[in-house]
């Protein structure tokens, strides 16, 4: 009986590789499956040469990426421009949220929102308008017969917004709901007191809304806001779908081509300062857990060590097979989840964070544990074994970020957004395979500064009790204030 059953297990092996095989190598000759299949290497992986979408530019100076793709008959179209919570005004925070909001809702000069929502349901389509700390985004799905239309609305909103004032009303008191309840979950204070720690808690990525600053945006700064950044030399197009490339091009040109030209945004750099080492708890009594989250400033993608950080990130805080999970999560049952490494920006340095969440009564061993990993990077270079499993960790898992013609667009606006080369992702493989154990070693050591952490805990103080002061090495312990400020004052209605 068990002869039989191992026949038939190496024969499902060997019918397993040779599906596996044949879309890769269909002219090559069958793979005969001899003794333990475990013992088969498999093939180098193909380079991934994703179909990259056209690019030309509109006579006003829009920039669009066309991607066809035959397979339903539906279109996305995708609008980016340079203008987010980065760029708000001082004592005006959130103020991108609330005209990202009130953009869609708001309606056009002939058209409310309400209107708007009935045109679209009737042909199942959808126009949506969001922002994020570097950009905003109005995007377009609808069936293919329907796309002119649809644009054409689109490309009101993009003219001529009307900001009603009921709709802002609504976009602040749902906000205002948004701060009420911002201190509920630890893990989100966790993420907004640490992103404070490590850029400064006036930086513009680390601002926050409170209720005095969301309440101080007025209709007439959502109109300027418009003025500024939604024209045509800071927009980038992106469109998929169903769609000829010839007759698309007309038309984004009869609909897209009547808005007013304009110079290109040119927005200030960021500026940043080191980290502020230290040791920083939020008391949070209704938990029984601790987040823990050591961080500093990391890096940029445009930095030419990106490639050898992200191949020393696979290793130390990648996956299940990594040093953070294997040596804290499963040999010392010290967390369900952790990780962590060298952040790598698009635009801007990213976060380098390491973070976990444990019981309170194991906190301070865990802050001890993550720093023992972080200098074990540095006393215990990575093993060529360990080099490998990370090349082939992300090679392997890259494929995916490219198996549709919509990623394939997405990725591409963002180069385009960002400034790098149109070829970027094409040599991003061969760049990972180039990465030597040397380049891994020097990254750690240039980049890793277990010196440089602030270290955040947000925990159940009663539990955690003097864990904290026993870690003498970070520092005294600095106590974070998150009560909420009240609401500013109603102003009182005049007297008749």
């Amino acid at each position: 009986m068990n002869t039989v059953k191992n026949r038939v297990t190496r024969g499902l092996t060997g019918l397993v590789l040779l599906g596996l095989l044949g879309g890769a190598q269909a002219d090559a000759a069958p793979v005969v499956v001899k003794g333990d299949g475990r013992q088969i290497k498999p093939p180098p992986l193909r380079v991934v040469k994703p179909q990259q979408p056209t690019r030309l530019s509109l006579e006003n100076g829009i920039v669009v990426l066309l991607q066809p793709d035959k397979e339903l008959p539906l279109l996305s179209l995708t609008v980016m421009m340079r203008g987010g919570s980065r760029d708000e005004p001082e004592g005006k925070t959130g103020l991108a949220d609330i005209f990202a909001e009130s953009w869609r809702s708001g309606g056009t000069r002939t058209k409310t929102g309400d209107q708007i929502d009935d045109f679209l349901a009737l042909r199942a389509a959808t126009i949506e308008t969001g922002s994020e700390p570097s950009k905003m985004t109005l995007s377009v799905h609808c069936l293919k017969n329907d796309f002119a239309d649809v644009l054409g609305l689109a490309t009101e909103l993009l003219r001529e917004p009307e900001f009603r004032q009921d709709k802002i009303d609504i976009a602040k008191r749902q906000m205002f709901t948004a701060i009420s309840r911002r201190n509920d979950e630890s893990g989100e204070i966790a993420n907004r007191e640490s992103a404070k720690l490590a850029y400064g808690k006036d930086h513009p990525l680390a601002r926050q809304e409170e209720y005095a600053t969301v309440a101080a945006v007025t209709r007439d700064d959502l109109q300027m806001w418009h003025r500024r950044f939604v024209h045509s030399g800071n927009m980038i197009v992106g469109v998929s779908g169903d769609f000829d490339p010839a007759e698309m091009t007309t038309l984004l040109r009869q609909k897209l081509g009547s808005l007013p030209q304009s110079q290109k945004l040119v927005t200030p750099e960021l500026g940043f300062v080191p980290t502020r080492p230290g040791l920083f708890f939020v008391p949070k009594k209704e938990v029984n857990q601790s987040s823990i989250h050591l961080v500093q400033l990391g890096t940029t993608r445009k930095n030419p060590d990106h490639y050898a950080l992200e191949v020393m990130n696979e290793i130390f805080g990648g996956g299940f097979w990594a040093r953070l999970f294997s040596n804290i999560r499963t040999k010392q049952g010290l967390a369900y989840n952790v990780g962590g490494g060298v952040g790598l920006g698009y635009e801007y340095q990213a976060l380098y964070k390491v973070a976990m969440s444990t019981k309170s009564q194991t906190t301070g061993k865990s802050i001890t544990a993550l720093f023992e990993q972080v200098q074990g990077m540095l006393m215990n270079p990575p093993t060529p074994d360990e080099l490998q499993k990370a090349k082939d960790a992300i090679l392997n898992s890259f494929v995916f970020r490219f198996d549709s013609k919509a990623k394939i667009l997405s990725d591409r606006m963002r180069l385009e957004f960002s400034g790098y080369p149109a070829d970027y992702t094409e040599k991003y493989a061969e760049q990972i395979q180039k990465v030597t154990l040397d380049d891994v070693k020097r990254v750690a050591q240039k980049y890793l500064n277990p010196g440089g952490f602030a270290v955040l805990v947000v925990g159940n103080p009663d539990e955690i009790g003097d864990q904290l002061t026993q870690l003498k090495h970070l520092g005294p312990v600095q106590t974070i204030d998150v009560s909420i400020p009240p609401p500013p004052p109603k102003p009182q209605a005049a007297q008749k």
